[in-house]
């Protein structure tokens, strides 16, 4: 079949005088789309149209610099998003190297995939994770669909590759035990950004770019204005512990930033992950990732009584579903909430037995 769907518009592709020719109908309904088809065979045919030249199929290489350069610029906003690419363009550019991209065939997708998920990770010495592999392959369906917008004469290999199926839920809380022990051995630096994710939820990189500016001791709120979607910028309430952290770096560091990198305060920390491995070898508790302490106060949230609308709001997520993968009640607290629904029910009945009849209500007592 000469026609072929690319995204929602119909292709057509033939050979004619031993050249392959394939052009967009840019049309979306496929009776339309084999008449332009037919009107242009004949009219090659008959002389009336010229066959171009076809664009040259790029190289892995040169495409891949042509995508970072693209996604710097298109990102400026989502700087994250363009680090991604970037970490993620390590594995792919060893493997493809100099390949022409329409010799990347789906077979060889497939069989990236496989030898990447069984490599050694030189930084956690594990087997790379299946969210790794799809990071990267997401990369690469994004770098070819970079190029295919110069309407060059490809198909996206990536397009027919099954992801690895991620389990995200994360389970690990820390204890108040493990808590003390950890903060016991962690640099003061690390002690604040800890306790700040354990009394407000936020995330490491949130806590990291706190300015002076951002922070209103006198209303109890800061103000955090990064993040992808419109719920992660909010206002960030404090407890009491929060606002004591905040006001010791504000009166401890002169610039903008309350965690300055140490070889340039212009610019908040990266990192605080070393410092952070350390404590929790000194400490001897589980591993536990610093990210957790975010979930561990979600958890904790959750387990006092916030409702779901809210917590998703203090967490800056957009939706419901995402905080889920945060709160984890213990079966004493489901029994908990059991036995208060119970209570609950009970008081309603008897309430609406004394509206509709006193009798009844004597029978129910």
């Amino acid at each position: 079949m000469s026609l072929f769907k690319r995204g929602k518009v119909y292709w057509y592709h033939f050979i004619f005088n031993g050249q392959h020719i394939q052009r967009s109908t840019k049309l979306r309904n496929a009776r339309d789309a084999r008449l332009i088809e037919a009107a242009f065979r004949t009219a090659l045919a008959k002389g009336e149209v010229g066959i171009t030249e076809r664009k040259k199929i790029p190289a892995f290489k040169s495409a891949l610099a042509a995508f970072l350069s693209w996604s710097e610029l298109e990102h400026q906003a989502h700087p994250a998003t363009h680090r991604r690419y970037e970490v993620s363009a390590v594995a792919l550019r060893k493997h493809f190297v100099d390949t022409p991209l329409d010799r990347i065939s789906p077979e060889e997708v497939e069989r990236y995939k496989k030898t990447r998920s069984a490599q050694i990770s030189p930084r956690t010495k594990r087997t790379v994770k299946p969210a790794t592999v799809n990071r990267e392959l997401a990369c690469l369906k994004a770098i070819f669909n970079h190029v295919l917008k110069g309407d060059v004469p490809l198909r996206n290999p990536v397009s027919k590759i099954k992801f690895y199926e991620e389990n995200n839920e994360q389970t690990r809380v820390v204890s108040y035990s493990e808590q003390e022990k950890y903060l016991a051995k962690a640099t003061p630096m690390l002690s604040d950004v800890a306790t700040l994710m354990l009394e407000t939820g936020m995330r490491p990189e949130e806590v990291y770019r706190v300015q002076r500016e951002n922070v209103h001791l006198a209303q109890g709120v800061l103000e955090n204005l990064y993040g992808k979607t419109k719920a992660a910028k909010r206002r960030v309430p404090l407890n009491a512990v929060a606002r004591g952290v905040l006001e010791r770096r504000m009166a401890l560091v002169e610039g903008a930033y309350l965690f300055p990198c140490e070889t340039d305060s212009t610019r908040s920390v990266p990192k605080v992950n070393n410092a952070h491995d350390r404590a929790v070898r000194d400490s001897k508790v589980a591993p536990f990732r610093l990210y957790d302490l975010r979930h561990t106060w979600a958890t904790r949230a959750a387990m006092s009584g916030v409702d779901l609308v809210t917590l998703a709001a203090m967490l800056g997520h957009s939706r419901i579903q995402m905080v889920l993968r945060y709160a984890h009640p213990t079966q004493e607290h489901q029994q908990g909430a059991m036995e208060r629904l119970e209570q609950f029910v009970g008081t309603e009945r008897i309430a609406e037995a004394e509206r509709s009849s006193p009798q009844r209500t004597l029978a129910i007592q």
